[in-house]
């Protein structure tokens, strides 16, 4: 049997006005053995059947199939589409017209499940979000409810409690300031402002900024062994000092007391530098891993909201090196420490 699948609509008209015409013919010739009467009778039929079998596939089968790929693409038709309707599409065989139909089918079925991953996102930083407001404005209304229900009048009370609520403040003035930050990042407002500079001296500034934080915890600041040779990076040093404040301030967190923090810097191929900062901390369970990154997420909620911070941070040290064009990423056993990593342009002439 013939593989008619592919066959345009051509080809299949020829085919069932072949199959149409020879019977005919040859029961003509067998009534009548006149070969040249049997020949005219198989190609008026043919053509005869070829025309009407074409019209009636263009017409009623194809009329359908433009149909159907006008709702595919949803534009209403330019001059070059409707060229193409007319004369290119009725070129196609059904299983041309059906791979394109399965092929868009496959993108929208893709398009449809990042649109529920997007929305479960979406609800999940919502009720983060909702979490993190209400947190500290409840606790600031429940310290002016009581100052203004009487202790305002006790000295030792309303200080205390003044001192809480601007604490709180803070906390709200830093989680807004973050949301601002990664909005701008998200949405490439925040200019880059790239420079060559030593990364082994803004390690240490950071180092230095933070030391009181490290001491703290009786934790130490150092910089590995064997990484001290100065390597140049072409990058926003001032949001790279940010990325290196917040991984910094994490691993100071949740590290342990008489722990150590260690950077380590490393040349790969000329063109690249990796900055490590690691400690050796209760580390990162391996589930939480690939969402460590996203807004709000955090791998223990009661412990990461005593500790403080607006979980925004990692998020933030995400979107500033992948506007640089650079990846971030991390290493962590329970028990054993975490590393976070990412690479920056060398040095540029």
């Amino acid at each position: 049997m013939l593989p008619t699948k592919n066959f345009s609509p051509q080809q299949l008209s020829a085919l069932t006005a072949f199959c149409l015409s020879a019977p005919i013919a040859a029961a003509l010739y067998y009534f009548k053995p006149v070969w040249w009467i049997a020949l005219i009778t198989l190609l008026v039929v043919f053509l005869g059947s070829f025309a009407l079998i074409l019209f009636m596939v263009q017409r009623f089968i194809y009329r359908k199939i433009k149909l159907i790929y006008k709702l595919i693409y949803q534009t209403k038709a330019s001059k070059r589409e409707e060229f193409y309707y007319k004369n290119i599409l009725p070129q196609k065989s059904i299983d041309e017209v059906r791979e394109d139909v399965e092929k868009w089918a496959e993108q929208r079925k893709a398009e449809i499940e990042l649109l529920k991953k997007n929305e479960a996102f979406r609800k999940e930083f919502l009720q983060n979000l909702s979490h993190e407001l209400k947190t500290p404005i409840f606790a600031i209304q429940g310290y002016v409810d009581t100052l203004l229900n009487g202790a305002l009048e006790k000295p030792e009370v309303n200080r205390k409690f003044l001192s809480s609520t601007s604490r709180n403040i803070d906390r709200l003035v830093n989680l807004l300031n973050d949301l601002d930050e990664i909005s701008k990042l998200e949405s490439g407002e925040q200019l880059l402002y790239k420079e060559n500079f030593i990364i082994q001296d803004l390690i240490k500034e950071v180092y230095e900024t933070l030391s009181i934080k490290a001491e703290e915890n009786s934790i130490r600041l150092i910089i590995k062994k064997g990484c001290e040779v100065p390597l140049s990076v072409f990058a926003d040093k001032e949001k790279i000092r940010q990325v290196l404040i917040n991984l910094v301030e994490n691993a100071i967190k949740y590290g342990k007391k008489n722990g150590t923090i260690e950077a380590s810097v490393y040349k790969i191929d000329g063109k690249l530098i990796l900055i490590e900062i690691g400690d050796d901390g209760a580390g990162i369970a391996e589930e939480h891993l690939k969402r460590i990154f996203e807004r709000f997420y955090r791998t223990d909620q009661a412990r990461s909201r005593k500790i403080g911070g607006s979980g925004l941070g990692l998020a933030i040290c995400k979107h500033i090196i992948e506007a640089h064009g650079q990846t971030i990423h991390v290493r962590s056993s329970l028990d054993v420490g975490s590393t976070f990593g990412f690479t920056l342009e060398s040095k540029k002439d």
